[in-house]
Parts: C-alpha cells; sequence; structure tokens
C-alpha cells in the first residue's frame, strides 16, 4: 500500500514528518515512556514548566496573552494527566497501570493547588475585571478566561482563607464519597442459600452456605431469577445509603459556600440549559403514560441478531464510516502501522494495504490518520476494539492529546483511543459485529470526530471538552446515520458471499429500535428527574428512598418494590451529578439537526460542511446555544425540545401521547 505521505497533499508533508509521532518508540509516540519508570519523568518535566509558567503569567500585565500561557499551562498538565488517565486502565501491564496512577495523583494535587493559588487568581481576575480589555478580546478567548476563572471560582478562591480552605477539605471529602460511593455501586450482595429455590442457584455463584448476586439479571429467561436478582441485588446496603445521603449534602454545602443556592445551580452554569429552573418536570415532559411495554412489541420484527452479524464485519463497517466522512466531508481514514512501543498492546500483525477492509482482519490495536482532501492530516485516532482480560467492559472514548495553535502558529494534532469490546476474528471468519455493536462504533466514531474537526485556538475546549448536554450530540447524530437505510446498504455486505443486506431486513431492524426507545425514553425521564431532585433544594424533604419511590411512581409507570433501593446503583449520580438530564438534551438537539439537515440526504455535502463549521470544529470555545442556532438557523424552545424527542418514537405511541394530554 502506498504510504501516508503520497497521500498528503505536498505542502503538509513537512510538518507531519516533523510531528512528535512518527517513529519514536514509546507509548503514543512518547519516547520517555518506552517504560513505566518514564511516568515519573514526563511528570515530573510537567510540573517543572507549570512552574515556569505560574511565574511568568503572574509577572506579566493582563491581555490576551494572559490566556493563552493560561491555556498553555492547562495544556503541560493535561497531556500526562489524559494520557495516564487513559493507561491506568487500559493497558495490561500492572507496572505500566500503577505508574499512571501515580501520575493521575500528583498531577491532581498540582491542579489542586494552581486553583487556590491567590496570585495565579488574580493575573485572571485583573483581566477580566479591565472592562476595555475583555471588551477587545475575541468571543473564543473571552470564553476560555471565564472557564478558567470559573474552575478557579468553585474551588472557593474568592474566599476568605478560613472558607476557602473548607471548600478545599470539602472538595477533598466529596472526591474521597465519590470513589467509595463508585465501589459500592458495582458490590455484589450475598443471601444464605436455603432462602432461594435450589432450582435458580446455577445462575449465581455459589459460595460456601451463600448465593452472591452480582447483578440484575435482566436478560435471564427465568423470571423468578430476575426477580431474585432484582430484589437481592438491589436491597439497601446502610453504609452505601450513608456514603450517598453524605455525597449530596457536602456538594450542596460547597455549592452554598461558593456561592449558588443548589448544586444544580452550579452544575448548570454554561450549559444549553443554563439553570434548573428550565427543567422543571412539567415543562420538560408533556406526557406522563402507563408503563409501555417494549418487550411485546419486540415480538413483531424477528430480529435475531446472528443474522444480521455475517453482513457486518469490522472491515464493512469502517468502510461504511469511510464512505460516510468522505461524502458529508471531504475525509479519509488511513489505516497505518503503528512503530513498535507506541501503543499498550503488541499483538500487532504487520497490515498488507492502505486498504481500510484489509487491515481490520488483525486483531490488533491499529492506528487511523484522519486526512482531509485539501487540508492533509487533521489527527490520529488509536483503535482498541478487541476483548481481552481485565480490559473495562464499557465503549468509550479518550482524549490524549488536545488540539491548539502553538506559539509558533503550527496546530497542535489533536490525539484519541476509541475503546470497544469486539469478538476477535476467527480462522474462518472476520470479526462481526451485531447491530448494537455497530450503532455503537458510529456513536464512538462521532465523539473522535469531534476531536479531529475541532479547530479551537485553546486546548482547554478542544474537541469533547465542552459543556455535558452538547458533548453526545455528535455521537448520538451519528446513530441515526447508523440507521438509514441509504447508510447502511453502502456497506453491509455478507462476509462470504458480497451480497447486500435485504431492504426488508433493514427497515426490520429499524422499526424495532422505535419500540424500544419509548420505554427507555421514560426510564431517562425517570433519572433525569430523579438526579435533579436530589441536587435540588436541601435538605432534602424525605430519605432518598422514599424521593426514588415518588418519582418513580409520578415519572415511570412501573411500581415500586418495597426494600429495594435502586438509586444506591446510580453510578451516574457520579460522574454526571446534576447533569443526567445531558441525554436527553444532547438527544433533542440531535435529532433537530437529522432532521434539519441530513433526513432529506445523509450525504448531503454543504449540510456536512455546515455541521463541522457550526457544531464541530467549535469544541467547547463558542456558547452551545450558539452552535445550535446556526446549525439549524434558529434559536429552539423547551417545547421544540421535546416534541425532536417524542417524534422519534413510534408512531403509535405519539398518537397515544396525543391522547393522553
Amino acid at each position: 500500500g502506498r504510504s501516508l505521505s503520497d497521500l498528503l497533499p505536498k505542502n503538509h508533508i513537512f510538518s507531519y514528518t516533523l510531528d512528535i509521532f512518527s517513529g519514536l518508540q514509546g507509548l503514543f509516540g512518547v519516547p520517555e515512556l518506552s517504560a513505566p519508570e518514564g511516568f515519573r519523568i514526563a511528570q515530573e518535566n510537567a510540573l517543572r514548566k507549570a512552574d515556569l509558567l505560574v511565574e511568568r503569567v503572574c509577572s506579566l500585565p493582563p491581555g490576551p496573552q494572559t490566556v493563552l500561557i493560561f491555556d498553555e499551562l492547562s495544556d503541560s498538565l493535561c497531556r500526562v494527566a489524559d494520557l495516564a488517565d487513559f493507561v491506568k486502565i487500559a493497558h495490561p501491564e500492572r507496572a505500566f497501570r500503577e505508574a499512571a496512577e501515580e501520575a493521575c495523583r500528583s498531577i491532581g494535587t498540582m491542579v489542586e493547588k494552581l486553583n487556590t493559588n491567590v496570585e495565579l487568581y488574580q493575573s485572571l481576575q485583573k483581566l477580566l475585571a479591565d472592562k476595555k480589555l475583555v471588551d477587545s478580546l475575541d468571543p473564543e478567548t473571552r470564553r476560555v478566561a471565564e472557564l478558567f476563572m470559573f474552575d478557579f471560582e468553585i474551588s472557593g478562591i474568592h474566599l476568605d482563607e478560613e472558607k476557602r480552605k473548607r471548600a478545599v477539605d470539602l472538595n477533598v471529602k466529596i472526591l474521597d464519597l465519590s470513589n467509595t460511593f463508585l465501589m459500592g455501586t458495582n458490590f455484589p450482595n450475598k443471601i444464605e442459600k436455603h432462602l432461594l429455590p435450589e432450582h435458580i442457584h446455577r445462575n449465581f455463584v455459589v459460595t460456601g452456605s451463600h448465593v452472591i448476586i452480582d447483578g440484575l439479571h435482566a436478560e435471564a429467561p427465568d423470571d423468578l431469577v430476575r426477580e431474585a436478582a432484582y430484589k437481592i441485588f438491589l436491597y439497601p446496603n446502610a453504609g452505601q445509603l450513608k456514603c450517598l445521603e453524605e455525597l449530596l449534602s457536602n456538594r450542596d454545602l460547597l455549592a452554598k459556600l461558593v456561592g449558588y443556592s443548589t448544586y444544580s445551580h452550579r452544575a448548570l452554569q454554561g450549559t444549553i440549559a443554563k439553570n434548573p429552573g428550565k427543567l422543571v418536570h412539567p415543562e420538560l415532559m408533556p406526557w406522563d403514560p402507563p408503563y409501555y411495554s417494549g418487550v411485546i412489541r419486540a415480538e413483531r420484527y424477528n430480529i435475531e441478531p446472528s443474522l444480521y452479524c455475517p453482513f457486518f464485519s469490522l472491515g464493512a463497517c469502517m468502510e461504511g464510516l469511510n464512505i460516510l466522512f468522505t461524502k458529508l466531508l471531504g475525509i479519509t481514514l488511513y489505516a497505518e502501522q503503528p512503530a513498535k512501543g507506541e501503543v499498550w498492546c503488541e499483538d500487532v500483525r504487520k497490515l498488507v494495504s492502505s486498504q481500510l477492509m484489509q487491515s481490520f482482519n488483525s486483531s490488533s490495536i491499529f492506528k487511523l490518520a484522519v486526512v482531509h482532501e485539501s487540508e492533509g492530516l487533521l489527527g490520529y485516532i488509536y483503535c482498541d476494539f478487541f476483548q481481552r482480560a481485565d480490559k473495562p467492559h464499557q465503549d468509550c472514548h479518550f482524549t490524549i492529546r488536545g488540539g491548539r495553535l502553538k506559539e509558533d502558529g503550527e496546530y497542535q494534532l489533536p490525539v484519541v483511543v476509541l475503546m470497544l469490546n469486539l469478538p476477535h476474528s476467527s480462522r474462518n471468519s472476520p470479526t462481526l459485529l451485531t447491530p448494537g455493536m455497530m450503532e455503537n462504533l458510529f456513536h464512538e466514531m462521532g465523539h473522535a470526530m469531534h476531536s479531529m474537526l475541532g479547530r479551537t485556538r485553546y486546548q482547554h475546549v478542544t474537541g469533547t471538552r465542552c459543556p455535558t448536554d452538547f458533548a453526545e450530540v455528535p455521537s448520538i447524530l451519528m446513530e441515526y446515520f447508523a440507521n438509514d437505510y441509504r447508510v447502511v446498504t453502502q456497506f453491509a455486505r455478507h462476509y462470504q458471499t458480497g451480497q447486500s443486506l435485504p431492504k426488508n431486513m433493514v427497515s426490520r431492524l429499524c422499526e424495532s429500535k422505535k419500540v424500544c426507545a419509548a420505554a427507555d425514553m421514560q426510564l431517562q425521564v425517570f433519572y433525569a428527574t430523579l438526579d435533579q431532585i436530589y441536587h435540588g433544594k436541601h435538605p432534602l424533604r424525605t430519605s432518598t428512598t422514599d424521593i426514588l419511590r415518588e418519582t418513580q411512581e409520578k415519572f415511570y409507570g412501573l411500581p415500586y418494590v418495597p426494600n429495594t433501593a435502586w438509586q444506591l446503583r446510580f453510578s451516574h449520580l457520579v460522574g454526571y451529578g446534576a447533569k443526567y438530564y445531558s441525554y436527553l438534551m444532547s438527544r433533542a438537539v440531535a435529532s433537530m439537526v437529522w432532521k434539519e439537515c441530513f433526513q432529506q440526504d445523509p450525504f448531503n455535502r454543504a449540510a456536512g460542511e455546515r455541521y463541522r463549521r457550526e457544531m464541530l470544529a467549535h469544541g467547547g470555545g463558542r456558547e452551545p446555544m450558539l452552535m445550535v442556532q446556526g446549525m439549524l438557523q434558529k434559536c429552539p424552545s423547551v417545547d421544540d425540545f421535546v416534541s425532536a424527542l417524542v417524534s422519534d418514537l413510534d408512531p403509535d405511541f405519539e398518537t397515544f401521547l396525543m391522547d393522553s394530554e
């Protein structure tokens, strides 16, 4: 196959060969990281550079330069912390994981110290307090300055010494409680063997005289197994209950201390929703239907994943993404051979060609160069797609290095990792994806393209570093493409015969999706409402379990089961505290963008370019509502958001709603 330099427009070859990623040995091409000890060197260099930058910014008069140095400071720490964040969970070798964990800790401590460094704070404050200076800043620089200021204020820097110390203590306490709560959400429950009917023991792990229940077993066909798992796994644990109550009340104390009326007000600063008032439940959700069962409906369509898998080989799906990106954005993905030591799991067979199809039949980590037809190399995506022991189960996207404009005028290219858990190829067949896996691949690729196409001046707002309720828009939008017949038919080919996926099979698949969407939507509304109440006015009127029961009865048709406390397993309360509604908000925005811009023609280049220009290019450097407006060419109201969500559901469900309003 041709090398990448043959494919790049000639004026880009030079900058490409100078990039730090060329041929160096070490994780992600960082030379120090050829061994675990390298993390110490990398972190020490980053901390030394941070000290110099702090000194520099404190000695300069306020101006746009202040924001640039702040961003460089953030970049020098993030480049180590982001990389370490990924390595500490994904690297198969323990020594690497521990070294990365240590690096995260020391950089985290440094960030805490910087957020309470009064001199550093004052250098930014002088800039923001000078109206004439602020007016002279471009909107992106101004937004980035305000975001850095927001980080300071959350740490309570504007308070007196004693309160500031309290804010720091609360932050530490919240971090500890969050970790304890997260551990507890997955902790199995056990019950004495004789309390469970014998014939269902084999569905669980049995140790001595106890049966261990480690999850809900929601997929089990035996309803007794599901019932037992539900009641035992969700049985309230006193320690976990106390931990949640303390977490919520400490979050509330911190928010009040730094000047917000509730934690929810603090968390929604800068998002699409702006304040919790916009999320009042009757407004957001105009329906309150009885339980709407997806199960009965799904039987109408015969969706047997194994019938679909042969049409969705990984090579075919990647080719599908390539076709889509080429038509919409003029972008091609090229598979490249990583240098030895550059990836964290060395099971790499030589790639035979630059043709994507062949590259994925090896079961290794591969590297994609993202190349634009006229602009050249835009960034790199490392794909860690295959199952292996000890690998975390979730599918996710990691930023390894953010994009930013460097002082010498070069653009620092973004680097990300996509992690999935796909089956390995076998001797007789390539890796085959179920329809759900194919949709996930498109979803995660949406995040990756957001990172690749962001062209922000500052890495603090690169790609997916944007408000939570906007971050899922590009990924959910990709699901619409993955469920569109015109897109699927471009790439779904039987891996043996080359036959296209029959049209009736595609439409059955899309119909079945809509059916489950209604029950899922109701569940999301219930979760989002619960999260808002927990982070609203404190002290809470009553216990977290009573609030769960009331909210469930009001917003979710399934009755509450006595002696269960599902909220103690709700791990998203940690990462998405007061922001769980983001998923619904992102889905509403993605739905509007799809209908307005792509539904008529999913390959429309003009719409693709507008999407890149108005939404993807800005990362988090622009108000999310302005990006949505630029794309839709109108300012959506709460009603628009709601109807966008409702219109995606099953047609029968829509009429049912209209009748019940």
